[in-house]
């Protein structure tokens, strides 16, 4: 299935995680995965990500001509390292406003490909948002 949602991913303690984030048109997705990217995460897919269950895990990968790729708004389309593929240990579910955002939520799931997904919910524009990509992807299976 391809969705409308980028890919980036993070080696965490020797395991590689991605962080399928998805959003309406222009609420900053591309923005996030850009300033993730400046933050050690690693390319895999920009705006278009096909997804596919492979040993009961969900995985992603960017479409054949997508691959390498990534849209930087106001200069155009630029080749960037990737990775051909990861499994997809996160939903970033992209919200229009940081007061959208739950303050303590508890922790969400979302089923993709009958697969279920930790959800974080996150304003995209937030400095600190590839942090805190960053702090879910340490503490998964410890805090769930």
């Amino acid at each position: 299935m391809i969705r409308h949602a980028g890919l980036i991913a993070r080696r965490v303690y020797g395991i590689w995680r991605g962080a399928l984030i998805e959003g309406p048109s222009g609420v900053g997705k591309s923005d996030l995965a850009l300033r993730a990217l400046d933050q050690g995460f690693v390319l895999v897919a920009d705006d278009r990500t096909v997804t596919f269950v492979s040993g009961g895990r969900l995985y992603g990968r960017a479409p054949d001509a997508l691959a390498g790729l990534v849209e930087v708004r106001g200069v155009g389309v630029l080749p960037r390292p990737h990775r051909a593929l990861c499994p997809i240990d996160l939903l970033v579910r992209c919200v229009d406003r940081p007061q959208a955002v739950e303050r303590l939520p508890d922790p969400i799931f979302e089923v993709i490909e009958g697969v279920s997904t930790r959800v974080l919910d996150l304003w995209p524009l937030e400095p600190g948002g590839p942090g805190k990509i960053r702090r879910v992807f340490e503490h998964l299976g410890v805090a769930d």
